[in-house]
């Protein structure tokens, strides 16, 4: 008999953490969106290949082709606002827009004011655009060496403390870029998703990221912060499930020319179903 009301308390207990979590839920941005039968993303309009402004000036990208993918699911129309890193959050708080799919890194003191859910769909990290002729691959072969760098980047110290290279920092991309093309260095060490996007834009044909990805920092969409563990949350959350799962992510960085990264390899593996062959 004990035994049977110990089960029966846990179980009431159990429901009752359920009950309160669901009266917690209001779904007000869910219903908000399946009422006007749209959904609005925020995404980014200036980070090539992830999104971009087109010729005829249409959003592209792979994260709009994420946000496309979302607004079939959920059954609704999609419209995209562009953001930036400065505003992106804002715009989810004051309800400017339904969901954030920008290029924004996982952190802690963004989980205090955005609702991010996982498992997070994209990396970036530390990496190095070189020429093509040096043929650069191991990160060693940077010491003592002149690299050029962004004033203030965290890059800048990894490189000097692990590799011994001696970082020239310049006071913005531009700057340490050109000195890359004048040969003043061997390479401009910076984030990798922006070192890819600049191979994306057609510029910078003779040269390369030849390293391995260093200090990787995942990826992260958001819903608002209220609808983390509700509807729109769990929702969110099998969306990127699915999009490792099935393989998604890795065939649209294909699509878009990104240079293919072992975190998204290494997704898919996890999430395969094991029955698969």
């Amino acid at each position: 008999m004990k035994t049977v009301l110990a089960a029966t308390t846990a179980l009431m207990t159990c429901f009752s953490a359920v009950s309160a979590t669901a009266a917690e839920c209001s779904n007000e941005a869910w219903n908000r969106v399946m009422e006007r039968g749209s959904i609005i993303v925020g995404v980014k309009a200036d980070y090539k290949p992830w999104g971009y402004r087109s010729t005829d000036g249409e959003l592209v990208g792979m994260e709009i082709d994420m946000a496309k993918d979302v607004a079939d699911k959920m059954g609704v129309e999609l419209e995209l606002v562009p953001v930036q890193s400065s505003n992106r959050m804002q715009f989810l708080e004051q309800g400017k827009i339904d969901l954030m799919i920008a290029t924004m890194s996982d952190r802690a003191d963004r989980r205090e004011i955005v609702g991010i859910v996982g498992p997070n769909y994209y990396t970036s990290g530390t990496n190095l655009l070189a020429p093509k002729p040096l043929k650069l691959t191991d990160w060693e072969q940077l010491r003592d060496k002149p690299v050029c760098g962004k004033q203030g980047a965290f890059y800048n110290q990894i490189v000097e403390e692990r590799y011994g290279a001696k970082i020239i920092a310049f006071a913005g991309n531009a700057e340490a870029k050109q000195a890359l093309r004048d040969k003043k260095c061997i390479g401009f060490v910076y984030d990798d998703s922006s070192i890819m996007a600049d191979l994306a834009s057609g510029d910078w044909d003779e040269f390369e990221m030849p390293m391995k990805t260093e200090d990787d920092n995942p990826w992260a969409l958001a819903v608002p912060k209220d609808e983390r563990n509700c509807v729109f949350g769990r929702f969110m959350s099998g969306m990127q499930y699915n999009w490792h799962k099935d393989g998604t992510l890795v065939e649209l960085e294909k699509k878009w020319g990104i240079q293919p990264t072992a975190y998204l390899a290494g997704q898919q593996d996890r999430f395969k179903d094991w029955l698969s062959k």
